[in-house]
């Protein structure tokens, strides 16, 4: 398995940190998040999966979330954009650091509510959760409300500092903005407003 990349950032790097999401679409509160992890990583890469573990293609085609996350990553010069193979978090990182490979860091980015989802979710065996954070650092942003790691991981998820609460934020705001013609553009990266505008404006049920 190897990331296909969709825009890969100029400069070298030593320390990478992943974010993996739906991306339906992405909002100025992820940029906000993937711009604090480049205080601990060199480059953020923006992770699409190819299929999810709990959810499906709904709203904006696999095409458009990958042509919104090729739009942010040309956008800035230590953010890339790929697709993926695998879809949970262990897989995501592993397939990084096997196509990158020796010598380089590779940290997770995620919300309070996905590290939550990680930390529970069922590996098929006890310890999963513990083996990804003794190679893969979680970077955590507050999403209504700060995770509070066991004290025993506390140096393996790292709290991401962010310049404001971005909690009335979200992809499915600005899907609601759409649909019902309310105000969308504050929620979303200006690079993306036409092609979020192009991707919803024609189903107004999404």
């Amino acid at each position: 398995m190897a990331l296909n990349f969709l825009h890969r950032a100029s400069r070298s790097a030593k320390r990478i940190a992943i974010f993996p999401g739906a991306w339906n679409p992405p909002t100025v509160a992820h940029v906000s998040v993937a711009r604090a992890a480049l205080a601990w990583a060199d480059e953020v890469i923006w992770l699409l999966p190819r299929r999810f573990p709990h959810k499906n293609f709904e709203g904006a085609t696999f095409e458009q979330r990958q042509a919104m996350l090729t739009a942010l990553a040309q956008a800035e010069d230590r953010f890339s954009a790929a697709v993926c193979d695998t879809n949970l978090h262990i897989d995501m990182a592993r397939e990084t650091a096997e196509t990158l490979g020796p010598g380089i860091e590779v940290g997770i980015i995620c919300g309070r509510d996905a590290v939550e989802r990680v930390a529970t979710w069922d590996y098929g065996r006890p310890g999963v959760f513990e083996e990804m954070l003794a190679d893969h650092p979680l970077l955590v942003a507050a999403r209504e409300g700060e995770y509070e790691p066991p004290a025993h991981l506390a140096d393996s998820i790292l709290p991401l500092q962010l310049p404001r609460s971005f909690d009335d934020v979200s992809s499915t705001e600005v899907r609601r903005g759409i649909g019902c013609g309310g105000d969308w553009e504050t929620m979303v990266p200006k690079t993306l407003h036409g092609l979020v505008g192009n991707a919803y404006r024609r189903d107004t049920s999404r």
